[in-house]
């Protein structure tokens, strides 16, 4: 009897037809069997996004060849990882999710904002261990095979190793030739920020509207981060959470709960016990 193969679902938010998803799909299936759930059209910056007010539709996709069972569906990205998970995978478990390649950075607080790694995320948050790739190249024509040998590794540990801490990898690659990349380092996310601007105009009807840019600032110092790591050169890997505890402040303000009560509430006594707090659900 053969070995089984691990199942790899892979998906994206720069659309099917998107060369990144290729690039993606051509590694995974060294390791694997592969599924493809990704969004019709492109859906950067959806964040976790889903859909509840309209229908959403799903159909076999031929876009990246016809030995590769592929469905492209009119949701977001992480409307394709549910209907994967509820639907297409027919209760198989993925061993592994993969989101992207992402054209440009998903590093630092982008990642509240990226459909990319909102996809991920949904997966991790069902237990798969999984991994979101952008590659800091916005062209529509960019060259991913430097990001193919960083692929190649990371999907290899990963099915080899599981991810013992967490679940989710935030991994960005820089936009550099190959020989000029220094490798990878493990990081934390920065503290960065975006500073909008919104472009006012008008319709030939003389109505308003606005077209939203910016300009990224990063005034963290550290020499740990993703935004460091980028530009010196690195790919970095951020493991993330979708738990967004601010676990410096907990014990702080935990410590001082009692101030914080509105006047005429009994007084806390004492924490709940471990066994209280699990009869309360």
């Amino acid at each position: 009897m053969s070995e089984r193969r691990p199942l790899i679902l892979v998906t994206n938010d720069d659309g099917i037809t998107a060369g990144g998803i290729a690039a993606l799909v051509e590694v995974a299936r060294e390791f694997g069997d592969v599924l493809v759930v990704a969004p019709d059209s492109p859906q950067s910056a959806q964040g976790h996004a889903i859909t509840i007010s309209i229908p959403v539709f799903v159909r076999e996709s031929e876009a990246l060849g016809d030995n590769i069972e592929a469905y492209e569906c009119s949701g977001t990205p992480v409307d394709c990882v549910k209907l994967a998970k509820s639907v297409l995978l027919n209760g198989r478990t993925p061993d592994l999710c993969l989101s992207g390649i992402n054209h440009g950075s998903n590093a630092a607080i982008n990642i509240l904002y990226s459909g990319t790694l909102s996809a991920a995320m949904e997966a991790s948050l069902e237990g798969i261990p999984s991994i979101g790739f952008s590659f800091l190249n916005y062209r529509a024509d960019a060259d991913f095979s430097v990001c193919l040998p960083y692929v190649r590794r990371l999907v290899d540990f990963v099915l080899t190793n599981g991810m013992t801490e967490g679940s989710l990898f935030n991994v960005n690659i820089p936009d550099l030739p190959a020989e000029q990349i220094k490798g990878l380092r493990v990081c934390r996310q920065a503290e960065a920020r975006w500073v909008e601007e919104y472009t006012r105009a008008e319709d030939p009807r003389g109505r308003p509207y606005y077209w939203l840019t910016g300009r990224f600032v990063n005034e963290d110092t550290r020499t740990d981060t993703d935004a460091y790591a980028l530009e010196n050169g690195y790919v970095s890997l951020v493991p993330s959470l979708h738990d967004l505890t601010n676990l410096r402040a907990l014990d702080n303000l935990q410590a001082i709960e009692a101030s914080l009560q509105p006047q005429g509430t009994p007084a806390t006594t004492s924490a709940p016990s471990k066994k209280q707090q699990l009869e309360q659900f």
